[in-house]
């Protein structure tokens, strides 16, 4: 009778055990049907727009980054880095891109030198380096979007395809990996990540790329686009073990509470915020107005 006994409660495990695989599933899908549409119609729209979203999305990324760096922002030395991402996000705007970049690293070394001072932000370990990081971290994303979308309808393109496919690299990975597990792929950074979602957001990423150049530029040559796909699922997946990485430095599960199912929005654009200055750059090695795959 024992065994009888047993093998429904190694059932009920095997059951909860695949729910709990899944638990955060309809959270994630809620959160991405109320902020998927938003952020295509913002680059759909036009470039104003598009500008609006990324200056939106950068106030927020800069409150989750100051506030896990243990600042404020409404004071020193918090208030250097949205002040640094307004600067350049401005001078972006204009177009003059020298001089977004050179603010970017000037807000950084004004945030590192205000962040040393003991009496503004105390503590043993005044994690300077990090704050001012954040202004470059973040800034490059925002300057690199600006850019990108800056170039008419081959700006539009780039920014969709940049966008769909870091998200199918991110949709990838967490299907993979839940469906298949096995070995993890970074265990000291990320527990949860395992090779089989690395491989599977891999699979996506190109896969999205392939669809989204074959609706915007017919009869392209499919092994360019999974190159370049490739390479921008690839850094994706590497701005997600960053952002891995840096909330165990801090020791925090999320960096806000904002969206349900994901946290912050740190945590849900962590790839993109890697992927976008690969892909600027990538934009400028083949002249802006040209499609990144072509």
């Amino acid at each position: 009778m024992a065994p009888a006994r047993a093998e429904p409660a190694a059932s009920l495990r095997m059951t909860a055990g695949a729910a709990g695989r899944w638990s955060d599933l309809s959270r994630r899908a809620v959160s991405a049907l109320v902020l998927g549409p938003i952020a295509l119609g913002a680059i759909w729209f036009g470039a104003e727009w598009f500008m609006v979203f990324v200056a939106a999305g950068t106030a927020v990324l800069a409150w989750e980054w100051v506030h896990l760096c243990g600042a404020r922002l409404r004071a020193f030395p918090g208030l250097a880095v949205p002040l640094a991402l307004l600067a350049a996000g401005l001078a972006s705007v204009a177009g003059a891109w020298i001089l977004a970049l050179g603010l970017l690293g000037a807000g950084a070394a004004v945030a590192w030198a205000i962040a040393r001072q003991p009496a503004l932000l105390p503590g043993e370990r005044r994690p300077a380096a990090w704050l001012a990081a954040g202004v470059v971290y973040i800034g490059l994303a925002g300057v690199g979007l600006i850019w990108l979308r800056d170039a008419g309808d081959a700006g539009r393109a780039n920014v969709l395809f940049v966008v769909l496919v870091v998200w199918a690299s991110d949709i990838g990975a967490y299907v993979a990996g839940r469906m298949i597990g096995g070995p993890r792929l970074a265990p000291a950074v990320s527990p949860n990540k395992t090779w089989s979602g690395g491989a599977g957001g891999l699979v996506a990423a190109i896969a999205a790329g392939i669809g989204v150049a074959a609706v915007l530029t017919p009869g392209v040559a499919p092994a360019s686009v999974m190159l370049v796909a490739a390479a921008i699922g690839l850094t994706a997946q590497c701005g997600d073990l960053l952002e891995s990485f840096i909330k165990r430095r801090f020791a925090v599960k999320d960096t806000s509470r904002l969206i349900p199912g994901h946290g912050g929005l740190l945590d849900r654009a962590d790839g993109l915020i890697a992927a976008v200055p690969v892909a600027a750059a990538l934009s400028l090695a083949l002249g802006q107005g040209t499609v990144l795959w072509g």
